[in-house]
C-alpha cells in the first residue's frame, strides 16, 4: 500500500463530502417534479446524480488533486495510473430515488492502484445511517461496531441479490441464480441499492449476497465493510483474486458461504432444505 497519506483524515472528507451530496440529493427527493431521462432500458440518471458526483469529485480532489477519480456519471478523472483512486457512486438506488421509494445512498471508497478498498462510506440519507470502514481498522455504524450475523444454514439465511443492467437482452441475467435460491434460503431480497445491500451483510441485518457484473463504484465500499466485519469475499467459485472488479461477487458471514457457493456450482442440483 502506498504511503504517507491519512487515511483517517481522508475517511473522515470522505464522510462529509458524503453527507453534502445527500442534502442536495433529498432536496430533489422532496420535489414532486423530479425529472429522470434514461440512460439504458433499465438505467435511470437524473440530474441529482450528475450534481451530486460534481459536488463529491470537487471535495475530494480539491484536497488530494494527485488522486484519480472514478465516478458513475463522469466516468474517470486525474491520473488513470494514480497510485490512489476514488471509486463514487453519488446516487447509489437511482431507480428507488426516480419513484419515490426511500431507499438509496452514496457510497464512496479510496482504493489503491490494484482497487483494493483502504475505506469505504456509505451514506443512507433517509435513516441517516452512516456506515463507515477503514482496512484493519474496522466496520462502524455510528459508534457501533458492525459484525456479521452467526446464521449457520442457508435455509435460515436472509440473502440479497440483483439484476444486470442488460438484462433483457443477455441470458446471464441473474435469473436462475435467483430462483435456486428462493427454494433454499429463509428468503431473498431486491432492495435496489448494492452499496446498502453490502453493508447490511456488514451489520447483520442480512447473511449474504451475490451479484456479478457489477462496477467498482457500486461496491468497493460495501464489500470493505463486509471484510472489516468479519465476512468472507469470494466470486462464484470461491476464489479471492478479481473480486473488487465486481466481474462476481458473494459476500457472507462465512458460515454460509460454502453454502451458497454449492448453490451458484450446482444450481439445481444443489440440495434442498430439509426440516
Amino acid at each position: 500500500m502506498p504511503e504517507g497519506l491519512d487515511l483517517a483524515a481522508a475517511l473522515s472528507l470522505a464522510e462529509s463530502a458524503a453527507r453534502r451530496a445527500a442534502e442536495l440529493l433529498l432536496t430533489y427527493f422532496r420535489n414532486p417534479k423530479l425529472r429522470a431521462r434514461r440512460k439504458g432500458a433499465a438505467d435511470l440518471v437524473t440530474e441529482a446524480d450528475r450534481r451530486s458526483e460534481a459536488l463529491i469529485a470537487e471535495l475530494l480532489l480539491s484536497a488530494y488533486p494527485t488522486h484519480a477519480l472514478i465516478g458513475e456519471e463522469s466516468g474517470g478523472r486525474g491520473d488513470s495510473a494514480a497510485a490512489y483512486r476514488w471509486h463514487v457512486d453519488p446516487l447509489d438506488g437511482t431507480t428507488n430515488f426516480a419513484r419515490g421509494i426511500p431507499f438509496f445512498a452514496v457510497s464512496i471508497a479510496l482504493s489503491d492502484a490494484e482497487n483494493v478498498p483502504l475505506l469505504g462510506v456509505v451514506y443512507d440519507p433517509i435513516h441517516d445511517e452512516c456506515f463507515k470502514a477503514l482496512r484493519g481498522g474496522g466496520a462502524w455504524l455510528g459508534r457501533k461496531k458492525l459484525r456479521v450475523s452467526k446464521t449457520r444454514k442457508l435455509a435460515h439465511a436472509l440473502l440479497a441479490s440483483g439484476f444486470p443492467r442488460d438484462k433483457y437482452t443477455n441470458p446471464d441475467n441473474n435469473t436462475e441464480e435467483w430462483s435456486y435460491f428462493v427454494s433454499r434460503a429463509q428468503s431473498v431480497r431486491r432492495l435496489g441499492s448494492a452499496a446498502l445491500e453490502l453493508c447490511y451483510v456488514a451489520a447483520g441485518r442480512l447473511d449474504g449476497y451475490w451479484e456479478a457484473r457489477l462496477n467498482t463504484w457500486d461496491i468497493l465500499a460495501g464489500l470493505l465493510m463486509v471484510e472489516e466485519s468479519g465476512g468472507t469475499l469470494s466470486d462464484y467459485r470461491g476464489r479471492r483474486e478479481g473480486v473488487y472488479s465486481g466481474a462476481q461477487v458473494v459476500a457472507s458471514n462465512g458460515r454460509i458461504h460454502e453454502q451458497m457457493l454449492e448453490v451458484l456450482i450446482l444450481g439445481d442440483a444443489a440440495p434442498r432444505p430439509r426440516f
